[in-house]
């Protein structure tokens, strides 16, 4: 099989997958959904933490606020603020499908906006530290915009607030977000594949390597690093808009800004599949999400353990990722991966 072809063909076969796993498994259609949502996680990461080197815990900050942002456009549009924070009230949330698509559509793009100026805001300052300094204060930041949420009653505070209601008439609302997660997961991966292949790849690749020596060739590291930092909160925003609607309501600390958990997973996900490449968070997302659900279902109350230790078994056997080995161990298969990406 020619070479060109391979890429045609692995193309067509995860759109395949991405058309009809929900509609051959309707009953996991919030798990396929879950699992896309985590491709996205671990791509953005990718951008800052495998690309550039700047390990980022602060990641689900844009996730946290893409959501937010998002279900208080339909509240300002559709309802009052009694109605939108109690989640018991939710049968008055009902919209038309018309009315929840402008809203939902509407928010994300608030939500992005909103994300974006927060990263450009925040970078301009946090990513003048470097090293363990900078994953400490990402990590503090997280904690601190979570623990922040929960004292805005505009937003239900600690009580949280309820999306609006999945429309009736649209259908099964896993089945309507397995595509939208689909689709944002494509967008991102060539939206990404693109941004790579230019000055901008780069330019962050330099700043990896060598951010002194980059620095002292004229490049401005700090512009690139803040607009990594904004590419990466821009998709997130959906992603974090699409799971608030999804899960029909936003908690500040479990939902909206879980950094113990889905802050986490972004980072082990990109490690765990070969961070610094294009395929690698893609791989580590989708064997993550998949052994994961896994053991929720078999090892009922060890999930966690078990899922620890097959993080520990990765890293240590494997520590260049799935994909850093697999090119290793058959360069003549992975090859075309490795070009792929570095053309």
């Amino acid at each position: 099989m020619s070479s060109n072809n391979k890429p045609v063909l692995l193309y067509g076969g995860i759109l395949l997958i991405g058309i009809f796993l929900p509609l051959a498994l309707p009953a996991f259609q919030t798990q396929i959904s879950v699992m896309w949502m985590m491709v996205t996680f671990a791509l953005t990461w990718d951008i800052l933490g495998g690309r550039m080197g700047y390990n980022s815990f602060g990641n689900i900050v844009f996730f946290g606020v893409g959501m937010y942002a998002s279900a208080s456009m339909q509240h300002e549009l559709y309802f009052d603020i009694g109605q939108f924070e109690v989640i018991s009230d939710q049968f008055n949330l009902q919209l038309t499908p018309e009315k929840y698509l402008f809203g939902l559509g509407l928010g994300m793009i608030v939500g992005a906006v909103i994300c974006v100026a927060l990263a450009w805001v925040l970078g301009s300052g946090i990513l003048s530290l470097r090293g363990h300094y900078f994953a400490i204060c990402t990590l503090g930041l997280g904690v601190a915009v979570g623990e922040l949420a929960g004292t805005i009653d505009y937003i239900g505070a600690g009580s949280g607030m309820a999306a609006p209601v999945f429309p009736l008439a649209m259908g099964s609302a896993g089945l309507f977000y397995s595509y939208f997660f689909f689709i944002l997961v494509v967008v991102t991966f060539f939206s990404l594949k693109w941004l790579y292949s230019t000055r901008f790849g780069l330019a962050i690749n330099a700043i990896r390597d060598d951010e002194d020596k980059a620095e002292a060739m004229g490049l401005h590291t700090t512009r690139y690093k803040t607009l990594a930092w904004c590419v990466s909160a821009f998709f997130l925003s959906f992603a974090g808009a699409g799971f608030g609607h999804l899960n029909g309501f936003i908690d500040p600390l479990d939902v909206a800004f879980p950094g113990a958990t889905f802050g986490v997973w972004m980072v082990l996900m990109a490690i765990l599949g070969g961070k610094g490449t294009l395929w690698g968070p893609v791989v580590g997302a989708l064997a993550f999400h998949i052994t994961q659900e896994f053991f929720w279902s078999t090892l009922l109350g060890w999930q966690r353990v078990a899922l620890g230790l097959m993080i520990v078994i990765v890293v240590v056997f494997f520590p260049l990722g799935i994909m850093g080995w697999a090119r290793e161990k058959w360069p003549e298969r992975f090859g075309h991966i490795l070009e792929e990406e570095s053309s």
